[in-house]
């Protein structure tokens, strides 16, 4: 009797398939559906709806699926090329200008004028767009942020390590400045203006031919409010880019920017010419930062260019840390562990609020962590200034420094590493060899 070897792959396609294996087949299209049915709020779903993207979560998981398309071209850059770059942000921020310039509703580029004191921020900015719809406004958007990538690149690719990670933190302040210095343009720096809405016509018809900005029935078949046809279409991008990242990983110029990552003189000597694919990674991880920048500031609605910092950048950097450098699945880890952990940490501390001054555990743990000015408890209920107590916002970033330093240290290979030694010790059970 023949048997047959479990996980045997006997070509190069099989073992650089998507999704090799029938289980990990089934797995990620069970959580999708789970997702959809979840969105959906279907009611056999127990309390899933109401607790995970109801109302309160809906908004917050939709909003990181831009932010998702946007980390993926990091990974592209850091994960396959190995380019330490900290000026990610910009190019996200290039990518929703492009987009609010061309589909912005307004009198085109003749509104684009110096500013006078007379004509409010928010009003003038408002008039500076061409009313373009939404399938030129987003691949463009890609495209401008593409076009300043390679434009700056030949000075970064010739860097490497820490003088590259300085280089383009250069582009983040040059960023900020522009947004100051042009309010005619960006609008107020706190405030910002409004982008192009989530629509798709033909051209600058009055009636969308699809609307995700409003309830009603998507393509005439089903029901759906605002909040959902945003989540799908979101969601939809990102297992669009998702499956484009994947081949290219597998792709002849993924294999490239991974031979530069892991030995660049190798790969130089072996006829991978180093800076032409440092140059495409720059010019790749630019697009999708672009299309991602967009579509965040799009589902928004308003942006400032304060939010373009390097705050955001280094939400990328903990992304790649915490969920795994290097893989698609460790990045998705990673993305909705980082931009989740704040709300979530907001929605317990409101919780306890709410517990101060009852009997019980809750009641006690409440005010151990918590204070409203006259005890020690280190987290502030009300704003507070800086110093101690601290505010959840601050609270915030104390948690992903620790994070980052304990993965750093314990776990190199972040959640996606844990996920492997679970996965793999599964395998191996009963037996520990």
């Amino acid at each position: 009797m023949a048997y047959r070897r479990p996980l045997l792959r006997t070509a190069y396609e099989q073992d650089a398939a998507m999704l090799p294996t029938w289980f990990q087949r089934g797995a990620f299209f069970l959580l999708i559906f789970t997702f959809c049915l979840a969105a959906l709020g279907a009611p056999f779903l127990s309390g899933i709806p109401s607790f995970f993207l109801g109302g309160t979560w809906i908004n917050p998981v939709t909003n990181i699926f831009p932010l998702g398309i946007a980390a993926l071209g990091f990974l592209i850059l850091v994960g396959f090329t190995g380019q330490v770059s900290i000026g990610h942000a910009f190019f996200m921020g290039v990518g929703a200008y492009v987009a609010v310039s061309l589909g912005g509703n307004g009198d085109g580029w003749k509104a684009c004028v110096p500013f006078h004191d007379e004509v409010g921020l928010l009003d003038q900015a408002a008039q500076c767009g061409m009313g373009l719809p939404m399938w030129v406004w987003l691949p463009m958007a890609g495209i401008g942020a593409t076009l300043v990538g390679i434009l700056v690149s030949p000075a970064a690719v010739r860097v490497r390590g820490l003088y590259l990670a300085i280089a383009t933190i250069g582009l983040i302040f040059i960023g900020l400045h522009l947004g100051r210095m042009l309010p005619e343009y960006a609008g107020d720096f706190e405030s910002g203006r409004r982008w192009p809405e989530l629509q798709f016509k033909w051209w600058q018809e009055e009636t969308p031919l699809i609307d995700m900005t409003s309830d009603g029935k998507w393509f005439g078949l089903i029901h759906l409010t605002e909040e959902q046809k945003q989540f799908f279409f979101l969601l939809g991008m990102l297992l669009i880019f998702g499956v484009i990242t994947k081949n290219i990983a597998r792709s002849r110029t993924g294999r490239a920017l991974q031979a530069i990552r892991d030995r660049d003189i190798a790969a130089e000597v072996m006829g991978v010419p180093e800076f032409k694919y440092k140059l495409i990674g720059f010019a790749i991880s630019s697009f999708y930062a672009g299309i991602g920048g967009a579509l965040f500031a799009s589902y928004n609605g308003r942006v400032a260019p304060v939010q373009w910092s390097l705050l955001l950048s280094v939400d990328f950097i903990a992304i790649l840390l915490i969920g795994g450098i290097g893989t698609i699945a460790g990045t998705m880890l990673g993305l909705v562990f980082v931009e989740l952990t704040p709300e979530v940490v907001k929605k317990f501390t409101e919780w306890l609020a709410d517990q101060l001054g009852n009997g019980g555990l809750t009641g006690w743990v409440a005010d151990v962590l918590l204070t409203q000015g006259g005890d020690f408890g280190p987290i502030a209920v009300t704003p507070a200034a800086p110093g101690w107590p601290m505010s959840v916002f601050l609270w915030n970033f104390v948690i992903f420094g620790v994070l980052i330093v304990v993965f750093m240290i314990f776990e190199p290979q972040g959640l996606y590493g844990i996920w492997l030694r679970i996965r793999n010790y599964w395998k191996g059970w009963p037996f520990s060899y």
